[in-house]
């Protein structure tokens, strides 16, 4: 949905998507903005508080947001990676606390009321005086089919320190294989080792096996397998694609592991932050040419665009038209806009 906008729904867009990551809440709005004709912030809120939309930990272990129906079939088989990725993290925090006694205390609390994590790490601490409250609230975390509840009064959707609740559907049989299914629907043709860099899952080479008979298989340049869906789209490289804005943390940027497709190597530390951080990107001719950031004072919004390299003039009017429609969007109640080079 990125060479044109097309008319979506919200779900079926996200569930294109194979969800958007969300670990801030603003992204996603503008991870749908650039690839929905006439999206509106209305229209992902609805979706949000009618929890056909959930915001939970899923890929890599971060939040996204994910259709109810896919995560039931898509956090079983992400469980064993959540569970393995705490015990790497924790260490010898693990022992400060015993593991199934913490959950058991963990679900009760969240079978009570929702609430924040904040709220959570207290109980634990005061049932557990001795355990690390930190690892605590993480291991809980990475364990428990929990989802964010939408606040009605946050701009974006959800509040900084979000309340969960608990999301018992969610520890349904998992399904591997329409995982990789709907990866490939999503960033085929691409390979083993995207996928799981994608994921955060390893080992992935049997699920591939088991549906290969369903796949259309190719080669790249540097001789790697690329599995792709035999109906789905493969634009010849000469179409035209236009400029877009790339959301903070958008999966385009995320969802290989040979990202030189979408961003060079030499750019690429220019995307992510020392504190992990991946930055909002814009793209030219279907590569990432550039950062942008919104920034509000008073009345005025502002959208700065760092290019990294010298656009020729149509880039730049394209970019202009573009982040002039994107800062309104981010900013309707402001009485001045402007794109900034």
């Amino acid at each position: 949905m990125l060479l044109e906008r097309e008319k979506a729904n919200v779900v079926n867009a996200v569930e294109r998507l194979a969800g958007l990551q969300a670990q801030q809440s603003r992204p996603p709005f503008v991870g749908l903005w650039t690839r929905i004709e006439g999206f509106t912030r209305e229209n992902l809120l609805d979706a949000l508080h009618d929890r056909k939309l959930l915001r939970a930990t899923t890929f890599r272990g971060t939040l996204h947001l994910a259709s109810s129906r896919d995560l039931q079939a898509w956090r079983p088989v992400l469980q064993p990676m959540f569970s393995a990725g705490a015990k790497s993290i924790l260490r010898e925090r693990l022992e400060t606390f015993p593991p199934e006694d913490l959950l058991q205390t963990a679900r009760k609390a969240f079978e009570t009321r929702a609430r924040t994590f904040t709220s959570l790490r207290d109980e634990l601490v005061a049932a557990y005086p001795d355990g690390d409250e930190r690892a605590m609230g993480y291991f809980a975390r990475m364990h428990l089919p929990v989802a964010s509840v939408p606040d009605a009064k946050a701009t974006w959707g959800f509040s900084a320190d979000a309340e969960f609740d608990l999301q018992p559907s969610l520890m349904s049989e998992g399904d591997a294989e329409s995982l990789v299914m709907r990866y490939l629907s999503a960033f085929g043709p691409a390979s083993i080792a995207d996928f799981q860099a994608w994921s955060g899952l390893k080992s992935a080479k049997p699920w591939f096996d088991k549906v290969q008979d369903r796949l259309s298989m190719f080669q790249d340049a540097k001789k790697r397998v690329l599995y792709d869906l035999p109906g789905a789209p493969r634009p010849a490289e000469d179409t035209p694609a236009p400029v877009r804005f790339i959301a903070e943390f958008d999966n385009l940027i995320l969802a290989h592991a040979d990202r030189s497709r979408i961003v060079s190597d030499e750019h690429r530390p220019r995307i992510v932050t020392k504190n992990l951080l991946v930055l909002g990107t814009f793209l030219v001719d279907g590569f990432v040419a550039g950062i942008w950031k919104s920034e509000r004072r008073k009345r005025d919004a502002t959208l700065r665009l760092e290019p990294f390299e010298v656009l020729n003039v149509k880039a730049k009017k394209a970019l202009e038209q573009e982040g002039s429609k994107l800062i309104r969007f981010l900013e309707p109640d402001a009485n001045a806009f402007a794109v900034v080079f």
